[in-house]
């Protein structure tokens, strides 16, 4: 029968004891990590969320504590009272390695089953086993710190927000369906069937209501839903520091932003980061990197071939750059003895499974260098192409070529990526920057139209208004993003407060009156009380803890997080209801194809 705690209180965790504290009596509580029976010496590592520390049976042990402690197996609960004694072999292993606990009074509060994993850090067990016994999973060291350390961010935030004036508000869960550029989660009504609350995808209309509302400065640690396919760096519920501002334009948004990277990184991990953060605009981000959320950590940036191959003999370069398009390149250093012929191939598959047409490349190797279009171009042609590329013996040149611009950039922007990871190219440190000036539109290939990259409510810069009817390749949004080693982790946007600007809007998106009244009424009806000008943005908090921590994937920043096929295989959710309460929200299944 387990015993109980009763005339016990812990006096301090496991982890804490250091060489001054011997000598005091103590009493802690925890999990057994492993016994060891050395016949007549017993030692006991006992696990809490600080650590751990070594409990000692000897002679001078009590018999009954004795045999108590030769029970004891891993995962056992235990409580044990008695001295910090100074180990006569001490563990430089472990912050508490020069102490450990002489036993007189040892409690099983609980026993336990051999679990179906070890509970140590790094487990080499396969995620999906750990994820199914996930409250064992997060008895891991590493795994607890991780979530501690999240907890400690979260606390240095809302130090922050407080200190700078802003406050913290709960915006409702069951909320109005709005297009937000996601799937939303949807929720039947018992009451009103046939009618459907939405999760929310963010808090966006609530925080721009509480700015209406006089509130002047908003954050919430926001929880998010959208129901879209998963990767590393997403999952379908997410926590995301939301906040908006009265009475700012973007510098002022961006100022607090930065102010408050700087304080939690400095806090946290004690790294400094730079007093102003680096800014692109979008075009030039694509252009250099071809990507709007650049790693920036190494360089291999995108180069213009373009008017170097215009009049070469090879006809996909001439070609491309005669339908309006464009030829770039990525110059990859000193690549030619890692990237061979073989690995060059694997590259090509790569990029035509993103849709680009083929890779054309340089593997400068011997004097003369080798190409996969060598023998179209004449020798200055080959000469100018290198010149342009910055390439060099022992380079290899990459090359994508297409009538369509975008096409190449994001291309080669993937491919960027792939090649630094073959090429184990160093990326340390944490490189934030501001990607600014989105464009408001971007041309949609199936539909043969032009579609709005951002909500309707995103103020366009005011340069840009004079095109919003004849010319939308030449909008761009008041839009802002913060980047982090090549993950996005901030986006936000100066809003529409003007109404007639907001109607001029709504109609270069398609939408009519009463389409935009039906979706968004109750904010416009607000806006007709007096909206102050306002901005604001939503930070990531899990990417944010994922990239401070050094972690690979969500799920090991977040205790309790779904996998792949959005399934936690830990309480087998989704699972079927019964019918009756289906009947009670008046649903009726479909037969399944």
């Amino acid at each position: 029968m387990a015993e109980t705690i009763k005339g016990l209180r812990r006096t301090a965790y496991c982890g804490t004891f250091r060489e001054e504290h011997a000598g005091q009596e103590v009493t802690v509580f925890g999990w057994v990590q492993r016994q060891r029976d050395l016949g007549q010496l017993i030692f006991v590592d006992l696990r809490d969320r600080t650590g751990i520390v070594q409990l000692a049976f000897d002679q001078d042990t009590d018999k009954a504590v004795f045999e108590k402690a030769f029970s004891l197996r891993s995962e056992y609960v235990v409580a044990a009272r008695g001295k910090v004694r100074v180990r006569s072999s001490r563990n430089t292993e472990i912050p508490t390695g020069d102490i450990e606990i002489a036993v007189e009074e040892l409690r099983i509060l609980n026993k336990a089953e051999t679990p179906p994993f070890e509970i140590v850090e790094n487990c080499s067990t396969a995620e999906a086993t750990r994820l199914k016994y996930r409250y064992l999973d997060l008895r891991r060291p590493d795994l607890q710190s991780n979530i501690l350390m999240r907890h400690r961010i979260v606390k240095v935030i809302r130090d922050f927000f407080d200190k700078n004036g802003f406050i913290e508000l709960e915006t409702p869960m069951l909320i109005k369906s709005t297009p937000e550029g996601a799937r939303d989660f949807l929720v039947p009504s018992r009451l009103h069937q046939g009618e459907f609350y939405a999760l929310p995808q963010s808090p966006q209309l609530y925080k721009q209501l509480s700015m209406v509302a006089g509130f002047d400065r908003y954050v919430q640690l926001a929880r998010c839903f959208r129901d879209e396919d998963l990767r590393a760096d997403r999952q379908p519920e997410f926590t995301q520091i939301d906040l908006e501002m009265s009475f700012v334009d973007v510098e002022d948004v961006l100022a607090v932003g930065e102010d408050f990277m700087r304080t939690l990184f400095k806090e946290v991990l004690d790294v400094q980061l730079p007093d102003a953060l680096p800014r692109l605009k979008y075009n030039d981000a694509m252009e250099r990197y071809g990507s709007d959320k650049p790693d920036t950590r190494f360089g291999m940036e995108i180069i213009d071939l373009t008017d170097a191959v215009k009049n070469c003999g090879f006809g996909v370069f001439a070609s491309a750059v005669q339908g309006g398009g464009t030829v770039r390149c990525l110059t990859a250093k000193g690549a030619a003895s890692t990237l061979s012929r073989k690995e060059i191939d694997k590259l090509t598959e790569f990029v035509r499974g993103i849709g680009a047409k083929g890779l054309a490349w340089v593997r400068w190797v011997e004097d003369t260098p080798a190409s996969s279009f060598g023998k179209f171009l004449t020798e200055e042609e080959m000469t100018a192409l290198l010149t342009t590329a910055g390439a060099e013996k022992g380079d290899v040149v990459l090359v994508v070529a297409d009538t369509v611009k975008k096409h190449v950039l994001t291309t080669l922007g993937a491919l960027r990526l792939e090649l630094a990871n073959k090429l184990e190219i160093p990326r340390e440190g944490f490189n934030l920057l501001w990607i600014t000036e989105f464009p408001f539109f971007e041309w949609d290939e199936e539909s043969q139209t032009w579609v709005a990259m951002h909500h309707p409510f995103t103020s366009p810069l005011d340069e840009s208004i004079p095109y919003l009817d004849t010319d939308p390749d030449k909008v761009y949004a008041k839009a802002y993003d913060l980047v982090l080693n090549g993950i996005e982790l901030a986006s936000g946007s100066i809003r529409i407060t003007d109404p007639d600007l907001q109607n001029h809007m709504f109609s270069a998106l398609g939408l009519s009156q009463e389409e935009a009244q039906q979706k968004f009424g109750f904010l416009l009806d607000a806006f007709r009380y007096g909206a102050p000008p306002h901005g604001g943005m939503g930070i990531g908090l899990d990417r944010l803890v994922m990239q401070m921590l050094g972690a690979t994937t969500l799920r090991d920043v977040i205790a309790y997080p779904k996998v792949q096929n959005m399934t936690e295989p830990m309480t087998d959710c989704p699972s079927v209801v019964d019918d009756q309460q289906l009947v009670d929200l008046g649903i009726t299944l479909l037969p399944q194809e």
